[in-house]
C-alpha cells in the first residue's frame, strides 16, 4: 500500500500527494512537544545546526528563569561554568533575594514603567483612584498554560484592564535583557556590549504547549534578544530538565552544600532520580538516569500541572472571604487592589516558610476599616476555624495553614505515585524537590511522609535557583540531554491507495491525471506517545507526487494522545500547523521525489525539505499561533 501527503481539496497546482519511504531507523526518533516551528521561510539551503555550536561563537550565555510567581538569571562564560554568576534582588528595598517578583507596571498611557520589586513597590504607593487608571500584572505566565495561545491574545490586569499579552510578555522580557547586559558589561569590566556575543537561554515549564513556547521566541524577539525567530541565539530550555542538570552535580549525601569532595550523582553512571519543579504557576516533574558520559537519558514523559505555590494564595484568599462575610471581603479587593497586594505578598514568604508554626498575617487599616463598618472586627471570627484575631493580627494555626496546601499535596502526591508505579521506574532512588515552593516545609513533609520509606527525598539549598543555573549549564552544551520522552504521538496528514475494506468512502480522491483512487485524511504516524529517541538523530522520509503538473505540496502536522490513529480528523486530535513547501521543476510528473528530514527530540522541532529535481531546500515552517 503506498502512502501520500494530504492536501487540502485546492487548485490542482496546488495540491500534492506524496508516497512516503521512511529510513531504517525511522522508529529510534522522537518527536516532542516542546517545539515550536517558524512563523517565515528562507529559500536558501537549510541544514541542522549541531546545537552543541550555538554558544561557540559567544562569550556569555544567560539564562532567564521567567518563573509564574518570581524571575532571575544567572550567567557563565560560554567556554565553560566553573563560574556560574547569579543575581540578587531588592536590596534597594531592604531584600536580598535570588529571584525578583514577576510583576510588571504599565502607566495610564500604556508604556512600560517598573517591573519586580520595582512595580510592586510603585503600584502599593498610588493612591487607590490612581491604580485604576495603571496597569498592573502579576501571574501572568499561567496565562499561557493550558489554553489556547495566540500572538494577538490579550491580558487581564489587576483592575480588570486589558492590554496585548505580547506586550506584557515582551517588556518583561526587554526590562530582565537590559537588566542583564548592565550587569554582564560590569562582570566583564565593560569589555562586552555586543547583544550578539551572548545566547541566552529561557526556561519555560515541560507541560508548555507548543504554541505556548513559540509564543515566548516571539515574545524575545520583540523584546530585542534575537533578531529573528530562527536565531540560535535563543535556547529554550525546560525548568525540570535545567534543574535536574544542576542537582546532578550536587553530592547524592544531601544536598548541604554546592561544593563537595562527596560522591556527585553525575559520578554514578546507571543512577535514576525524580525531579519535581516546583514553581508558583506548575508542578513540572520528569524522570532521569545518569549516563556513562554524564548525559541524562529521561525515562518518562514530561508530567504535572497547575497545582503550584499560587493554589495555596487562592485557598488562603478564599478562607479570608469566608471570614470577612457580608461582602467585606468584595469590597475590599475590590476599592484597595494595592493594599491587598501587599496582603497576599506577606503571606506568600510565610507559606515558605521553614518552621511549623502559626503565621500571622497584618490586618491592613482599610481591611479593619470596612469590616468594622459592618460589625466590631472580632466577631468576624467567632464561626471560623483555624483563625483568630490577635490585636491587628490575623493568626492562622499551623493545622489551618496545611490545608491550603492540600490542593497542591495531593496532585503531587499522586501524580508521584502513579509515575513511581510503574515497573519502568523501578530502579528509581532519589526525588529531588527544586522551585521555590519546595522551601515551603509543610509540601516537604508531605512528601517525605508520603515517600520517605522508600526513596531519598533531596531539596537543595538554593531551591528557587537551580533552574536558572542549571539552564546555564544546557545553554552551555545542549547535547547534554542525550534522549527525550515524547508527550503525545505526532504525525502527519497523508494520502494513501484506497482500499473498501478499510476506508471510508467519502474519503475517496480520485487523481484527475490516471484515475488512480487515494485515500484522503489518512494519519501517518512519525513518533509515537512515549517513544524515547536520542537528540541528534534524523528521520529521513522520501514523498512523490499524486499529480503530475503539481508545484507544491503542503504538509500538515497533527498531534493526539492516542497511540495509534487513522484519520486526522478523528476526535482528540489536534493541527499543530501546515506549511508549504515548493517543487517548480514539473518535467519528470509523477516520478519526483521530496526529501523531508525532521530531528525529533530537541526542545524545538527542526525539520528541511528537498525536492530531490530541483535540488532545492527550505526550512519547514508551522506557525503555532495561528493554529
Amino acid at each position: 500500500m503506498s502512502e501520500f501527503t494530504s492536501l487540502q481539496p485546492v487548485a490542482s497546482k496546488d495540491r500534492m500527494g506524496v508516497t512516503s519511504c521512511c529510513s531504517s531507523s525511522q522508529n529510534s526518533f522522537n518527536f516532542i512537544p516542546v517545539c515550536y516551528i517558524y512563523s517565515s521561510v528562507t529559500p536558501e539551503l537549510c541544514v541542522f545546526a549541531m546545537l552543541s555550536d550555538m554558544a561557540s561563537d559567544s562569550v556569555f550565555v544567560v539564562a532567564i528563569d521567567f518563573g509564574t510567581s518570581y524571575s532571575g538569571y544567572c550567567f557563565s562564560l560560554a567556554s565553560g561554568t566553573d563560574q556560574i554568576r547569579q543575581v540578587f534582588w531588592g536590596t534597594e528595598h531592604g531584600l536580598k533575594t535570588p529571584k525578583t517578583p514577576t510583576c510588571i507596571l504599565f502607566n495610564q498611557k500604556k508604556e512600560f514603567s517598573k517591573f519586580g520589586y520595582d512595580a510592586v513597590m510603585k503600584y502599593k504607593s498610588l493612591p487607590s483612584g490612581e491604580a485604576d487608571k495603571w496597569y498592573f500584572f502579576e501571574n501572568f505566565k499561567m496565562r499561557l498554560y493550558n489554553t489556547k495561545v495566540t500572538s494577538g491574545m490579550e491580558m487581564e490586569a489587576s483592575n480588570g484592564k486589558t492590554l496585548p499579552a505580547l506586550m506584557v510578555f515582551a517588556e518583561s522580557l526587554r526590562y530582565m535583557k537590559q537588566h542583564a547586559l548592565n550587569t554582564v558589561q560590569e562582570a566583564s569590566f565593560h569589555t562586552v556590549c555586543d547583544p550578539q556575543e551572548i545566547t541566552w537561554v529561557i526556561t519555560v515549564p515541560a507541560i508548555w504547549s507548543a504554541a505556548a513556547r513559540q509564543f515566548m521566541r516571539l515574545a524575545a524577539k520583540e523584546a530585542g534578544l534575537i533578531s529573528d525567530m530562527i536565531s540560535e541565539k535563543l535556547i529554550i530550555a525546560l525548568e525540570p530538565e535545567a534543574a535536574s542538570l544542576w542537582c546532578k552535580q550536587l553530592p547524592q549525601e544531601g544536598f548541604i552544600v554546592e561544593a563537595s569532595d562527596k560522591k556527585k550523582f553525575e559520578d554514578s553512571p546507571g543512577i535514576q532520580y525524580i525531579v519535581v519543579d516546583c514553581g508558583g504557576g506548575t508542578i513540572d516533574i520528569t524522570v532521569h538516569e545518569i549516563q556513562e558520559n554524564h548525559y541524562l537519558k529521561e525515562l518518562h514523559k514530561a508530567s504535572g500541572g497547575g497545582w503550584g505555590g499560587n493554589r495555596v494564595d487562592e485557598n488562603f484568599s478564599a478562607f479570608l472571604r469566608e471570614i470577612f462575610d457580608d461582602g467585606v471581603w468584595d469590597e475590599y479587593v475590590k476599592s484597595h487592589p494595592t493594599e491587598l497586594q501587599h496582603m497576599m505578598y506577606n503571606f506568600g514568604l510565610q507559606k515558605c516558610s521553614a518552621s511549623r508554626e502559626a503565621v500571622y498575617i497584618r490586618c491592613y487599616y482599610n481591611l479593619t476599616r470596612v469590616a468594622e463598618s459592618r460589625k466590631e472586627i472580632s466577631q468576624f471570627f467567632t464561626k471560623v476555624t483555624g483563625a483568630v484575631w490577635c490585636d491587628g493580627m490575623i493568626m492562622i494555626t499551623y493545622e489551618k495553614m496545611k490545608s491550603f496546601f492540600e490542593y497542591s499535596i495531593k496532585n503531587i502526591v499522586g501524580t508521584l505515585r502513579e509515575i513511581l508505579g510503574k515497573p519502568e521506574m523501578a530502579k528509581v532512588q532519589y526525588i529531588l524537590l527544586v522551585g521555590g515552593f519546595s522551601t515551603s516545609i509543610i509540601l516537604r513533609d508531605a512528601i517525605r511522609q508520603a515517600f520517605s520509606m522508600k526513596y531519598h527525598v533531596l531539596c537543595p539549598m538554593e531551591a528557587q535557583a537551580a533552574v536558572a543555573k542549571g539552564a546555564v549549564l544546557f545553554g552551555v552544551n545542549p547535547k547534554i540531554i542525550a534522549s527525550r520522552i515524547s508527550v503525545r504521538t505526532y504525525g502527519v496528514e497523508i494520502y494513501t491507495t484506497f482500499d473498501v475494506a478499510i476506508h471510508d468512502f467519502c474519503k475517496r480522491y480520485v487523481s484527475k491525471a490516471d484515475g488512480l483512487v487515494y485515500c484522503k485524511d489518512i494519519f501517518k504516524k512519525l513518533v509515537g506517545i512515549e517513544e524515547s529517541v536520542n537528540i541528534n538523530e534524523v528521520a529521513e522520509y522520501i514523498f512523490q507526487p499524486i499529480e503530475a503538473d503539481q508545484t507544491c505540496t503542503r504538509f500538515s502536522f497533527y498531534s493526539t494522545e492516542k497511540q495509534c490513529a487513522q484519520y486526522v480528523d478523528e476526535e482528540g486530535m489536534e493541527l499543530l500547523g501546515s506549511c508549504t513547501v515548493p517543487m517548480p521543476d514539473t518535467r519528470l510528473g509523477k516520478n519526483r521525489e521530496l526529501r523531508l528530514d525532521i530531528k525529533f527530540g530537541l526542545t524545538e522541532f527542526k525539520a528541511t525539505a528537498t525536492d530531490i529535481t530541483s535540488k532545492q531546500s527550505r526550512t519547514i515552517v508551522i506557525d503555532f499561533l495561528a493554529v
